[in-house]
């Protein structure tokens, strides 16, 4: 269990630190930079300097601090990617710090600014104790929000930008973890972000999963890295989610559910009632099942995975719905859809959620 939030600071704190937590908080809000005084006992902390006239977006809660808003780096050996540096203004008086990345389109990830330092001095400049304050910060929402719950074990934990851990990703399946890593700082502290993990309750098994395409623009090739442990999770696993049972695959896409789609399901079963019902890129089912739990009349759900739909077919089984009244298809969602259009089929609702069409790379046309 993650230790409670506030804690007292542990003895391995430095002792600049340590003296500022006694500081009252009036002493601490009266210093020129909090920032600075901590960074002075960190030899080749290096500096980002932004242009002017770039500051107040970051300012704001952007933590992205893309390369054509960094003005110079000040720091000799250059910070590597992953290391921690401050970020300044045009007068290179910080507003934060983040970890950087020489490779990425955003060469700084923001982590905590000035302010927050100085009422926060224990985590500043520290990544470990910031990760841990971060993760009991979700943990504590999400247990405000009453989650888990006896209808609910599945949620997300991190959100990424969300909860201010901008790459990461946590979901919860029962007692399975999901990580999902897209930054290169993610995989610098994989170890430390997989103790922290679990130690959430009910967390007995752990699953990373590293998005290779994303980590390969980040300066990572993922074919490099070492192999999973042997302890990381895979199968499937049964979860609840608003009363609906689901199986997951630890295999599937992304996290292998959608987590952060929860409310848009609850929200299609309050529509489904008496309706016909069409769910293009079902996947494995997840709103299908939600608008048959619903109230539909006729569910019809298109995928073009058959692993997926074996999935949603299981799950049928699993909530003990009529299958006259739901069913599952394998076909290319724009195939299908040209044949019901000849064919004068008709839907009251129709759910497309489609995977990624566009690509990430940018396309110049001359």
């Amino acid at each position: 269990m993650l230790r409670a939030c506030g804690a007292a600071a542990p003895a391995s704190v430095p002792a600049l630190v340590r003296a500022r937590l006694a500081r009252p908080a009036s002493a601490v809000a009266s210093s020129s930079s909090a920032l600075e005084e901590l960074a002075a006992d960190r030899k080749g902390l290096a500096k980002v300097v932004l242009k002017k006239g770039k500051t107040q977006i970051f300012r704001d809660g952007s933590p992205m601090v893309y390369s054509g808003a960094v003005d110079r780096i000040i720091g000799r050996p250059p910070p590597r990617t992953g290391d921690v540096v401050l970020v300044a203004d045009g007068s290179e008086k910080p507003i934060g710090w983040g970890v950087y990345n020489s490779v990425s389109m955003f060469c700084v990830r923001l982590m905590q600014l000035e302010e927050e330092a100085k009422r926060d001095p224990a985590s500043a400049l520290n990544m470990e104790r910031l990760l841990e304050e971060r993760l009991c910060s979700a943990v504590d929402l999400r247990g405000s929000l009453g989650f888990p719950s006896t209808n609910t074990n599945a949620y997300r934990l991190i959100n990424s930008e969300g909860d201010r851990l901008s790459g990461l990703i946590v979901d919860i399946f029962a007692d399975v973890a999901v990580i999902a890593s897209s930054a290169a700082w993610v995989e610098k502290y994989r170890q430390q972000i997989q103790s922290l993990v679990s130690k959430v309750s009910d967390v007995n098994h752990i699953k990373w999963r590293s998005s290779t395409d994303i980590l390969k623009e980040e300066g990572l090739d993922m074919s490099e890295q070492k192999e999973p442990a042997p302890s990381s999770y895979s199968g499937t696993v049964k979860v609840m989610e608003n009363g609906i049972i689901y199986l997951v695959s630890m295999e599937g896409q992304k996290t292998g559910f959608y987590a952060d789609q929860r409310e848009s399901r609850h929200f299609i079963s309050t529509l489904s009632k008496d309706q016909r019902v069409l769910d293009l890129c079902c996947y494995s089912g997840g709103f299908a099942l939600s608008a048959a739990k619903g109230g539909a009349t006729n569910v019809t759900g298109i995928d073009s995975s058959g692993s997926a739909l074996d999935l949603a077919n299981e799950n049928i089984l699993l909530n003990k719905l009529d299958a006259e009244r739901i069913s599952f298809l394998k076909e290319d969602a724009t195939t299908f859809m040209k044949g019901a259009i000849s064919r004068n089929e008709l839907w009251d609702l129709v759910i497309l959620d489609p995977p990624k069409l566009a690509p990430r790379k940018k396309v110049y046309i001359p």
